[in-house]
């Protein structure tokens, strides 16, 4: 980070990992690089004998569907972010074969200025079964992996509503990783217009311009980073920010994406946080004061459960979770929406 001290490193482990320890260390709710994680899988050893050999190794079997691509073209040095105006992303979307993509990814690792290139966010099993079979987490064994394939491409910190283990399978990524209570100090961008589903961070931590984003000085004290190479996986706990900067022309990671602990039926917090623009935000000081009192007495139980006084027939909508009890509340909110 141009002009700032430079990040912490990012806590690190040595595979392997027994199921217990993987739980321990997710309890200290802080990001911890996993070396070697994933070292053994066939697709690591084709990654690291060529970059023609994992792809390769991707085409021995048939993709199921096509996928989805973005490119950026080479003057925006592979930061998939906004145009200057931010009316628009700066990247454009196509969707096509799999093995068309990875053969423009080779020649693209030719070029002295290629274009920035990405298949993102796309379900192994139902493109590649073959590969998902043969490449597995056993830490994670009900949940679904999703692949990641570009070339030196770089991905504005942002933050997912869920735990996330990456798994690095071809080139080496860096990842910048920033605490939840950062956001201030982060500047998001807008709701309507994302380039990661949920707003990014407005600064480049590669050339931060602190007359804009001040703030950011203070974002970077508390930055931590780490560089995978293939075969290493990360940790990163629910609402950590992270920026991602492939480093090489072939780049491929698997990612493992889960929310445990949320009862069933449960609503999106995201969406809660739309609706909570739309009903507090704008209110006067103190009617805003007012609500902020009641969100923290019955959704964040400051004062503590707030149906203990109540007998178990008569708590509703704010008695303990359950499929029913969330349709209950669903219902409410449909009538009161009208």
């Amino acid at each position: 980070m141009t002009g700032l001290a430079a990040s912490a490193p990012i806590r690190e482990v040595t595979a392997p990992l027994a199921a217990d320890a993987f739980d321990a260390l997710r309890a200290e709710v802080r990001p911890v690089v996993m070396r070697g994680l994933v070292a053994h899988w066939p697709a690591v050893a084709a990654a690291r004998m060529s970059d023609r050999a994992i792809v390769d190794y991707l085409c021995r079997e048939t993709a199921l569907r096509p996928v989805g691509a973005i490119a950026a073209s080479a003057s925006e040095q592979g930061r998939f972010f906004y145009t200057h105006d931010l009316t628009r992303l700066n990247f454009v979307r196509a969707s096509g074969r799999l093995e068309f993509f990875l053969n423009d990814l080779l020649s693209a690792a030719a070029m002295p200025d290629a274009p920035a290139m990405a298949v993102q966010s796309e379900d192994i099993a139902g493109l590649l079964p073959a590969f998902a079979d043969a490449n597995r987490l056993p830490l994670l064994p009900h949940v679904a992996p999703r692949i990641w394939i570009g070339n030196r491409i770089r991905v504005a910190p942002h933050y997912d509503a869920k735990e996330n283990v990456a798994c690095c399978v071809a080139g080496r990524r860096r990842f910048t990783l920033f605490p939840p209570e950062q956001i201030a100090n982060l500047y998001p961008g807008p709701f309507e217009l994302t380039p990661a589903g949920t707003p990014v961070s407005m600064v480049d931590p590669a050339a931060p311009d602190l007359a804009r984003y001040p703030r950011f000085a203070e974002a970077a004290q508390h930055a931590s980073t780490a560089t995978l190479e293939p075969g290493d996986a990360i940790y990163i706990p629910y609402g950590w920010w992270h920026g991602v900067e492939s480093l090489d022309p072939v780049s491929i990671l698997v990612n493992y994406w889960w929310a445990p602990g949320q009862p069933e039926g449960i609503g999106s917090p995201y969406d809660a946080l739309l609706h909570a623009l739309l009903a507090f935000k704008h209110l006067p000081p103190d009617q805003r004061a007012v609500w902020r009192g009641m969100l923290e007495h019955y959704v964040f139980e400051q004062n503590g459960d707030p149906a203990a006084h109540l007998p178990d027939h008569a708590k509703g909508i704010i008695g303990p979770p359950s499929p029913a009890r969330f349709a209950q509340m669903r219902e409410l909110i449909r009538q009161a929406l009208g």
